[in-house]
């Protein structure tokens, strides 16, 4: 016979009677949970988490000691309108996160599956992160910020509203993000700004030598020269066009310069990295 999933609440938590809890659930001790909310089988909430109306979560995903979803958003342009959390299946939310509700009739701030999202990580209204992203400890994404799939948020970074990370990209430690970080690539800085490529995250992938030799030149043809990234992305699309990975960057970097906040520049200690011509490099390029 199989196993019969109970779900488990404890005595001191405070689950309102029109919550859905799928089989399985582990509520901790003087956790709360609002009315408007579903939790999916075998999600185990720690003491004391807060998960407010309007959430949505998938199955299997550990929610620490503390953790707030579902709040109300810090945004002045929020009129108590119904909107929502929605969050995937195994993901680990780690103690004291915070992950607003959205601002928006029916709009809702969205994490995928299988991310890892450390203490004292705070998601702004609308924001919107994908699959297997990890956001380490106390990083702060303000509103309507979009991280895509694998991508990598280190410590302690800050993320302006509207910016995007794109997929496979790696953000260091201590950085402040005002323009999107374009995929496969590493920022850093305050600025933050492209040091090379993100070659762990790419091997870690499986993406192969071959594909990381064409996004190396793909970087030399966007940032190595002068004429600006307009051109940049036309070398790009006459000399590796037809690569999908260089697909997906031309793609990212069209869309920043046409209707977000722009892509990040490259840098390296402040100052361009030059070949013997005196054009600006990649700092991993050789």
């Amino acid at each position: 016979m199989s196993e019969v999933r109970v779900t488990d609440i404890h005595p001191t938590a405070v689950v309102h009677p029109q919550a859905h809890l799928d089989p399985g659930v582990r509520v901790g001790p003087y956790a709360v949970v609002g009315a408007d909310v579903v939790i999916g089988a075998g999600t185990v909430l720690g003491p004391h988490v807060v998960i407010e109306d309007g959430t949505r979560i998938g199955r299997d995903n550990e929610i620490a000691t503390g953790a707030v979803i579902g709040a109300v958003p810090q945004d002045r342009n929020f009129r108590g309108e119904r909107s929502f959390v929605r969050i995937g299946d195994r993901n680990r939310i780690r103690e004291y996160a915070n992950i607003s509700r959205a601002t928006g009739e029916g709009l809702a701030t969205v994490v995928g599956s299988d991310c890892y999202l450390m203490a004292y990580v705070h998601l702004g209204h609308n924001c919107q992160i994908g699959d297997r992203v990890v956001i380490v400890n106390t990083t702060q994404l303000a509103g309507w910020v979009r991280v895509d799939d694998d991508a990598y948020v280190g410590g302690m970074s800050g993320i302006h509203q509207f910016c995007r990370v794109g997929r496979l990209a790696m953000v260091g430690g201590y950085s402040v993000v005002r323009q999107d970080a374009p995929p496969f690539t590493m920022v850093v800085g305050q600025p933050a700004l492209v040091r090379g490529l993100n070659r762990v995250g790419l091997q870690r992938r499986g993406i192969s030598p071959d594909d990381v030799l064409v996004l190396r030149r793909a970087l030399r043809l966007l940032y190595g020269g002068r004429r600006g990234l307009r051109a940049g992305v036309a070398a790009l699309r006459a000399q590796l066009g037809d690569h999908p990975l260089v697909q997906e960057l031309i793609a990212f970097v069209e869309q920043s310069q046409s209707g977000g906040r722009g892509i990040a520049r490259w840098s390296r200690n402040g100052a361009p990295v030059v070949d013997e011509e005196g054009e600006p490099l990649p700092v991993d390029l050789p």
